[in-house]
Formats: C-alpha cells, sequence, structure tokens
C-alpha cells in the first residue's frame, strides 16, 4: 500500500473534517469544492491550510448563510460581526483587532480543540501525507505569477463554467487536480477554450 496520498484523498478528508464542523453547526452551507483550498493561501485567513484555517473558512460560511457581511476592505477585514461567528465555532481571538485584517487571526480554543480532536489529528496525517507526495516537486515546476512573486494568492484564478452556466473562479492547477463539480447540474466546471481573434 502506497504511503503518499493524492490530492484527491486530501479533497476528501478535507470534506469529511468540513463535514464534522456541519454536526455542530448544521446552518454550515455544504463545502462546494475542497479541493480549491489546497495550495490556496491568504494572508488575512492564514498561509497554511489546517483544521484551523478550516474553521475559519466555516465561519464565512456560516456569515454568508445568514446574510451577515462579516469583512470589508476587499475581505481582508475581519469585523466583530465575523468575530461573534467565530466565538460560536469555537474558535478564540485577540483583545484588540490587527488594524489591515481586523479579528481574522482567530485560534482553536481548548474546548474546540478537544471536540475536534479526532478529525484535526485525521486532517493533519493527510495534510503530511500529500506535503510528502509533493515533494518532488522541481524548481523547474510552474508555480505561477504569485508563487514566483510571493504573493499570498495561490495562482491566478481563471473562471470555469459547467453546462448549465454557473460559474467559478479556480485557479488552472487546483482543476487540473481533480474535477470540480457543479451542485446545480452534477457536471464537472471547465475552463471554456478561448478563441483567438481573426
Amino acid at each position: 500500500m502506497s504511503t503518499t496520498q493524492t490530492p484527491p484523498v486530501l479533497a476528501a478528508e478535507l470534506a469529511q473534517a468540513w463535514a464534522d464542523i456541519q454536526r455542530y453547526h448544521p446552518e454550515l452551507p455544504d463545502l462546494a469544492a475542497p479541493e480549491s483550498l489546497i495550495g490556496e493561501s491568504s494572508s488575512a485567513c492564514g498561509h497554511e491550510l489546517s483544521f484551523e484555517r478550516l474553521l475559519h473558512e466555516a465561519v464565512h460560511g456560516i456569515a454568508a448563510a445568514r446574510g451577515v457581511r462579516d469583512t470589508s476592505r476587499a475581505g481582508r477585514y475581519h469585523n466583530r460581526r465575523f468575530l461573534a461567528i467565530a466565538e460560536e465555532l469555537g474558535l478564540d481571538h485577540p483583545e484588540e483587532p490587527h488594524p489591515s485584517s481586523g479579528f481574522s487571526l482567530v485560534t482553536l480554543s481548548p474546548e474546540a480543540k478537544r471536540r475536534y480532536r479526532p478529525t484535526t489529528e485525521r486532517l493533519q496525517r493527510a495534510l503530511k501525507a500529500h506535503t510528502a507526495a509533493t515533494a518532488g516537486d522541481t524548481a523547474r515546476s510552474f508555480r505561477g505569477p504569485a508563487a514566483r512573486h510571493g504573493s499570498s494568492g495561490g495562482g491566478v484564478r481563471v473562471k470555469a463554467v459547467c453546462d448549465c452556466g454557473r460559474n467559478v473562479r479556480v485557479v488552472p492547477s487546483v482543476l487540473a487536480q481533480a474535477p470540480i463539480v457543479c451542485g446545480g447540474c452534477g457536471k464537472p466546471f471547465r475552463i471554456p477554450e478561448v478563441v483567438a481573434a481573426s
């Protein structure tokens, strides 16, 4: 049996961890594309993929479900409405907001650590295996302009569409790892061919 895991396995573990959060917070919407979190980073939401970051993203999911505007400044500043939902999900926070990112720097409370210990341990194993599996990338591997310039964007996102006309913005390398399936029509999102102007 192989000791390495492929991105689809990590995506499945992310989906399971999300489902574990939903068990305690049923209003949390489904995670449409767990693959989109792999290789993504944001200075406001955390650089590393971890259960803590997943819980942070769940706060945004619940805020969206409730119609609550939890950030400003193009999603960088996390306000007190974000903070209130973060507390519901078991996240601790600093007393004072960060000048540019607000209350984005949340951490697991002791109670949340106990509640989610099995989930956290399972996800950590999957992340370690994923890191080991992708460590063979060479300096010649193309990572996109964001990585070359040290930006936290995770790569340039392009529009991907499905058969029913819905679209998402995605890094092409993430879409290449595994299909992202539309919840409306059940078909995979694809990047449309660009027709050159004559």
